[in-house]
């Protein structure tokens, strides 16, 4: 079962959309200098039950155009399953991991993917040196630029 830490509408992960957000717990790859390194213990945080899942989703309705989960990816399985429920309603979705690639089960499930390891010396999103990428599935096209002002 996921858990998450934090739940927020975000306006700035996902250019161009409003999404609902999703910090899991349990992430495994303990990136040196991570600012949310309080995740990484599998225990911590609520469940996201489908019940409370789709009542949030239903909440948000015509407010968020797009779902986020910040990790997640280590319960493939769940996570395709909320991934469906999402675009289900119309939503489009978004994973951020660390990874550098994902199962192509969840690729399917996503409109945007942001992978990448966090490395301090390379930056984010908004360093032009940063090892991170993300990607609209849709079309290929990096969405990088988009960070870098």
């Amino acid at each position: 079962m996921l858990r998450f830490s934090i739940e927020q509408v975000v306006w700035q992960e996902v250019p161009g959309e409003v999404s609902l957000a999703y910090t899991i717990t349990g992430c495994t790859l303990g990136c040196k200098g991570c600012h949310s390194s309080e995740t990484w213990d599998a225990n911590r945080g609520t469940l996201l039950t489908d019940e409370y899942f789709e009542q949030r989703l239903n909440q948000y309705r015509g407010l968020i155009s797009c779902l986020l989960f910040l990790g997640g990816e280590w319960q493939s399985t769940e996570l395709q399953r909320k991934l469906k429920l999402a675009r289900r309603q119309g939503l489009r979705t978004c994973l951020y991991t660390g990874l550098d690639d994902i199962e192509p089960k969840l690729k399917a499930e996503l409109t945007y993917l942001k992978t990448g390891r966090w490395l301090p010396e390379r930056g984010g999103l908004d360093s032009p040196t940063t090892n991170q990428r993300l990607v609209d599935l849709r079309t290929g096209q990096s969405l990088n630029h988009r960070f870098i002002r």
